[in-house]
């Protein structure tokens, strides 16, 4: 084994553990001892946390080594003190098989598309720079940036330096299949083969055969596995099998952090409604959920969000243009966000692909004119083959589960959450009918829960059952493996890749560091020129100024360079 092997493998532990520190911590602070938050949900409490504190810590300071290694150890520091008092032997066995069984997915050559362009190089800017107003002026991915890049910026660390920036996918995957894997044990153990049961083994077959390859996850699967988690939290309460406290709390954390990785997923707070007609008759609810400590760390995770958002952009939730202010030197113009909101909306539309783009993207978009060219450039293939996996997927569960004697189903009353799930499904299909837009999960969360309320009315001894859940866990991590052999092979001969000797991702030292260059010249030509006011040529992107100690960048072409008695300073030019 190669000393680079064993770092990276040692460090994909460890960065596990210190989250994991970080979430036993949290859940000690709101002394929730009595409240259930598994090792899978403190993990994702860790997350929460560290995010949190990346997004205030980011006003201040750099997320450099030095910085990173304290809070990395302090992290560590904490899971060995309150693990003991956290201490489940069938929670540890679950989260350490999870993690051994995800650590080939961690190695990787090829990265996703998005990395280099925008991913890879806003992580690196957190890890040189505190806060600098008007980034989103560089490049329009810049305008609302992704909750995980400030998780993955706490990862700069010794030795392994800059190849952890994908650690935050991996870590929302591990969590999550753990906090499902938890489920389905203890549901087993207690012999409630319910819609709980199998809807929480086919999120977990769903998630290791679909989004198998982390290279693809970006910004978009993450976001869309934890869709999956609020879910099961929401059917276990509306089964009352917990108590609204724990919901709360759950509730919190998953919705801050789909959020915060997808603006967009904002629409998905419509399914409080729901959950607020659910406990309406419950006396005193109002009051029992201002004492969620929670509460308050979620509003202060999504202020903090929005501000940055704003000083990244001018705006509170980028495209949005009713939520932008153009007054500011940052701002990006309204015209230019309406723009990017319809190329979005285009894109999403198969209006624009590599080989093809439309000629007039307002009126593509409109009404209905793009359905036509959606289903031939998108449906077909991308959707068709989608829903065939998942005909596939439930064609073996019900094969697999079927038996000749029924049983009667309790009455479950899930109409109402189920009317609010096609809303979503509805609004993600006029407005954004992209499946990594959302489609993933929300088809087949509309298609799991009545597959999963179908399979509980064949009856199954548990001797069979046993056998036939352990059939389909087998399958599962089987064409997990072999997906991934496969892909390591592919990428070994392609890229001459080999986790053995190679180890890391590919990087391009003159692509993934080409912003950070930018944004040194830039700096460079305020100190050099903008500040002691003289005339130079500017080459570069931007222009930079000092407004509260900070750098402000702007767009060149909305100032103008003018000369006073032989002093040069630059003048917003007035519209």
């Amino acid at each position: 084994m190669s000393v680079k092997l064993l770092f990276i493998i040692t460090f994909y532990f460890l960065s596990a553990i210190s989250t994991l520190g970080y979430g036993f911590f949290l859940k000690y602070y709101i002394k929730s001892n009595k409240i259930n938050l598994d090792y899978g949900i403190s993990g994702l409490l860790g997350i929460f946390f560290l995010t949190l504190y990346s997004y205030l810590s980011h006003f201040f300071i750099a997320h450099g080594m030095i910085h990173n290694s304290i809070l990395f150890l302090i992290g560590i520091f904490l899971f060995l003190i309150f693990f003991t008092l956290n201490y489940n032997q069938l929670y540890f066995k679950i989260i350490c098989l999870i993690f051994v069984l995800l650590l080939i997915a961690f190695f990787c050559f090829k990265t996703h598309d998005d990395f280099p362009y925008y991913h890879f190089p806003y992580i690196n800017y957190l890890t040189k720079s505190e806060i600098i107003v008007g980034v989103g002026n560089y490049d329009p991915a810049f305008r609302s940036p992704s909750s995980i890049f400030y998780f993955n910026s706490l990862f700069y660390l010794p030795f392994i330096k800059y190849n952890l920036y994908h650690i935050g996918s991996i870590l929302i995957m591990g969590y999550s299949l753990t906090t499902i894997s938890i489920t389905i044990f203890e549901r087993f153990k207690l012999k409630k083969i319910d819609h709980i049961f199998f809807y929480s083994l086919l999120s977990f077959t769903f998630i290791l055969v679909f989004f198998y390859r982390i290279s693809e996850h970006g910004t978009d699967r993450s976001a869309q596995i934890l869709s999956f988690i609020l879910i099961l939290e929401i059917l276990i309460f509306f089964k009352k099998e917990q108590i609204f406290d724990s919901f709360l709390n759950k509730i919190f954390i998953i919705g801050s952090l789909i959020i915060s990785l997808k603006v967009f997923y904002l629409i998905y707070m419509i399914l409080l409604i729901p959950i607020f007609y659910f406990v309406h008759k419950k006396k005193y609810f109002l009051k029992e959920i201002i004492k969620i400590k929670l509460l308050y760390l979620s509003i202060l995770f999504l202020f903090l969000m929005t501000l940055i958002n704003f000083f990244n952009s001018g705006c509170l939730a980028y495209p949005l243009p009713v939520s932008c202010f153009e007054n500011f030197n940052w701002s990006v113009s309204l015209e230019e966000v309406q723009r990017m909101k319809t190329h979005y909306e285009n894109w999403s539309k198969a209006g624009a692909t590599p080989n093809f783009n439309v000629d007039n993207y307002k009126e593509y978009v409109s009404n209905f004119n793009w359905f036509a060219g959606w289903i031939d450039r998108y449906f077909f293939n991308k959707v068709s083959d989608y829903l065939l996996g998942l005909l596939l997927l439930t064609t073996i569960f019900i094969l697999t589960f079927y038996s000749n004697k029924k049983k009667n189903n309790e009455k479950l009353n899930l109409e109402f959450l189920y009317i609010f799930l096609v809303i979503l499904f509805l609004e993600w299909f006029y407005n954004h009918p992209t499946l990594r837009y959302g489609g993933y999960s929300l088809i087949a969360i509309l298609i799991f829960i009545p597959l999963s309320i179908l399979l509980t009315k064949f009856y199954n001894d548990i001797k069979k059952l046993r056998s036939r859940v352990f059939f389909i866990l087998f399958l599962t991590v089987s064409i997990f493996f072999y997906r991934h052999f496969d892909r390591i092979s592919f990428e070994h001969e392609f890229y001459n890749y080999s986790p053995f000797k190679t180890v890391f991702y590919k990087i391009d030292k003159d692509h993934h560091f080409r912003v950070e260059k930018e944004f040194k010249k830039t700096i460079e030509f305020y100190e050099n020129c903008t500040r002691k006011k003289i005339k130079c040529e500017n080459k570069n992107k931007l222009l930079a100024f000092k407004k509260f100690n900070r750098f402000v960048f702007v767009k060149p072409d909305n100032f103008i360079l003018e000369d006073v008695n032989g002093i040069y300073f630059y003048r917003k030019k007035q519209k």
